[in-house]
């Protein structure tokens, strides 16, 4: 579940700093969608695997056919997390 969270921000976060460096013009039709996640206690660590290989490079500054950009809150144990991504419409 930790994986979970920790995948949701990663691609959540990503999302965001692409709409801030190349900037949106489509904010009046944003919408906010929230996710409530309840986990279970936190079970021991498992050992780091090995780092992956990069990804490819970003394509474009505008959500895909289909998507919407708007604002994604995450509650979570830890609090809440508030990212800006697209968001399937």
């Amino acid at each position: 579940m930790t994986l979970l969270i920790a995948a949701l921000a990663l691609a959540g976060s990503g999302g965001f700093l692409a709409a801030t460096a190349l900037g949106t013009g489509a904010q009046s039709k944003a919408k906010t969608v929230t996710i409530n996640v309840a986990t279970g206690p936190a079970g021991p660590p498992g050992p780091a695997g090995p780092q992956g290989p990069p990804g490819p490079a970003g394509s474009s500054s505008f959500c895909p056919a289909g998507f919407s950009p708007g604002e994604l809150i995450i509650n979570h144990p830890g609090g809440q997390t508030v990212t800006w991504t697209c968001l399937h419409d």
